[in-house]
């Protein structure tokens, strides 16, 4: 069974605040196209203009860290069919250490549901939203966790001119970020494959990505 674990993306949607909503446009239209192909045979080659933290999207090291591997510097490895473990948050914002207890995250995409993706697209969602602890992100780096995601605005608290100390800490440790996942709450604690692999882009360190599980 394939889990889709990312949010759609329209025009004029908002992800974050003060970042621009996706523009969609036409570089070729099925009307023009008929001067272009045999009768009967039309084709349509849209355009998009976004910003890279638009939807469900990656960060890499490049994100955080000017000498960081971008997007096309990022192996596939990392990013595709890795195991999957879901984190569920306990009460409150902060994603403590204390949810960890246990868990063997090595190798593994470490997944945070908090239920958070329910307020996506609405003005609650970008204000008050769950995130990871900072010793909760200091230990998923020393445990060497492969990827962590989260279904929330960010991975850190974002107050103004915030110190970022979970992108800090696990783009330091070579660990991509995906933020705005969906649907965590269908997948099962593990035993499942996950995905979210974005084009390779050289001099960009973030881009949507078609998010995904498999479940045997």
């Amino acid at each position: 069974m394939i889990v889709e674990l990312s949010h759609r993306i329209v025009e004029g949607m908002i992800t974050y605040p003060g970042v621009p909503a996706p523009v969609l446009g036409e570089h070729l239209s099925r009307e023009a196209s008929k001067d272009v192909y045999a009768p009967g045979t039309t084709f349509h080659i849209g355009t998009i203009t976004l910003a890279a933290n638009t939807g469900t999207y990656l960060d890499t090291p490049f994100h955080r860290y000017a000498g960081g591997a971008d997007l096309s510097g990022v192996p596939i490895e990392k990013l595709a069919d890795l195991p999957g473990l879901v984190v569920r948050a306990g009460e409150g914002r902060e994603v403590g250490l204390d949810r960890f207890a246990g868990l063997d995250v090595r190798g593994r995409a470490v997944l945070l549901h908090t239920g958070w993706d329910r307020h996506f697209a609405t003005d609650r969602y970008f204000s008050g939203h769950p995130y990871l602890a900072p010793e909760a992100a200091a230990w998923l780096a020393e445990q060497g966790a492969a990827l962590v995601g989260i279904d929330s605005l960010n991975i850190d608290d974002t107050p103004p001119r915030g110190e970022r100390p979970a992108h800090t800490l696990l783009l330091g440790a070579e660990i991509p970020v995906v933020e705005h996942l969906t649907g965590l709450g269908a997948l099962p604690a593990e035993g499942f494959r996950f995905h979210a692999a974005p084009p390779m882009i050289a001099g960009m360190g973030t881009f949507p990505v078609r998010a995904y599980a498999v479940i045997p």
